[in-house]
Order: C-alpha cells, then structure tokens, then sequence
C-alpha cells in the first residue's frame, strides 16, 4: 500500500500543482468501510469554499480514472489552517522561527509530544527549543504529525 500511497501524492500533487494551488500535503486514512483521503492545498490570496469545490472535482475525476483507492472512500479538500499541518524537509525550513507542536511515531527521551519555536532541521533531524530552552532533534521519518501553533 506504501507505494500506492506515493502515487497517489505524486499525481494528486500534479493535478493540484497544474490548477494553480500550492500542494501542502495530504493525510490517507486506510479503513476497512470507508478510507479518508484529506488534501491540503493553499495560495497567496487564501483558500475559498469554491477552491476547495473545484479541486475536489477535479481530484475526484483523475481518482476514478487512476483507481488508486481500492473500495469506498472519503475525499476531503482544505486549506491549511492556522494550525497549518508541517509535511516535507521543506516545510520544516520555511517556518523555522514558528512555535510548532509534533507528535512522534515513538517516545524520545520519555516523550512523544514535543511543543517548542522550530530552528529549521539540521543532518536530517527536526530541531525545536522548548519553552525551558531545552533542544530537541527529531528524526523527519519519526514525525508522525506536525502543526504550527496558531498566534493568536
């Protein structure tokens, strides 16, 4: 299913890329009765409810087409939020200097949640400083997920 899941993102990154929105990334669910399939797409002047219909179109056409979702699915397309979910190396590098929350595939250092500013990553490794000043290096493929922190 892994490199299902890669071609899925490589085509859908197409597709999305081609209309004109910036890909941020997207989360696959696998479930016996009903996958979710949850796209993140954004551009400078903000993301609307008719952007989201349109890609959702569009998306929903090329998968049909592709059949790379086996069985019955849920197909959700979204902006990134102020919560805005953190995907790729690049992501890591573009908002360093932001306050970020990341929970990990397993414990470091008797931790799975980490909060604390992002510094960029460093030979492969997410590094944050906590509230306490304390720095902590996470692996990229450790991440399980990863949003900034909003500033309100």
């Amino acid at each position: 299913m892994h490199e299902n899941v890669s071609a899925l993102e490589r085509i859908l990154t197409a597709v999305v890329e081609a209309m004109g929105y910036e890909w941020v990334g997207m989360e696959f669910h696998p479930r016996r009765n009903n996958a979710l399939l949850r796209i993140y797409i954004d551009n400078k002047a903000g993301i609307t409810v008719d952007d989201c219909q349109r890609v959702s179109h569009q998306v929903s056409g090329v998968l049909d087409v592709e059949d790379l979702i086996a069985g019955q699915y849920t197909l959700e397309i979204s902006s990134p939020g102020l919560d805005r979910p953190l995907f790729g190396a690049e992501h890591y590098e573009r908002f360093a200097g932001s306050e970020v929350r990341l929970q990990l595939r397993e414990m470091l250092n008797g931790r799975r949640k980490l909060i604390g500013r992002l510094q960029g990553i460093r030979d492969g490794e997410v590094v944050i400083v906590d509230s306490e000043g304390q720095e902590w290096r996470a692996p990229l493929e450790q991440i399980d997920k990863a949003r900034l922190v909003p500033q309100i």
